[in-house]
């Protein structure tokens, strides 16, 4: 994981459209997004992000559930965490230090979820309680 995300609702074409209109000037113009749909509202098959087309490619088996997949010219492949809107603010927190840290074994977005989900907070990175950002990088 490369960090995390949590979008405020289950509206991926809004969501989505917010996301990619910070990232394109950050990490470089995104030229493709992956999602799993089994969590989201709506289907957009493609985006408008600062003056271009993204296109969205839906994969049911191949990706997980609770992540995204972002690619950019220039930075790369980007797999983010997607901490669903309704998670309170202290798991949300919990969870976003735990998909940027860097030590430790990596963990998938699902096992990052279900150790959530089950208290098992020795499995996730302590983190500020606080309001949590809405996206968080590992790098």
């Amino acid at each position: 994981m490369d960090g995390a995300w949590w979008p405020r609702s289950r509206d991926l074409t809004h969501e989505l459209a917010a996301l990619a209109d910070v990232l394109d000037p950050l990490w470089g113009r995104i030229t493709r997004i992956a999602v799993n749909p089994r969590y989201w509202s709506t289907s957009p098959r493609k985006i408008f992000v600062n003056g271009h087309v993204v296109k969205v490619g839906w994969f049911t088996s191949e990706q997980d559930p609770h992540k995204i997949l972002l690619l950019s010219y220039t930075a790369g492949r980007w797999d983010l965490l997607v901490i669903p809107p309704e998670t309170s603010a202290p798991s949300a927190a919990r969870l976003m230090a735990a998909a940027s840290a860097s030590t430790g074994p990596p963990l998938t977005a699902t096992a990052l979820m279900t150790a959530e989900q089950a208290g098992d907070t020795s499995s996730l990175h302590e983190a500020d309680t606080g309001r949590p950002g809405r996206l968080v990088s590992g790098m």
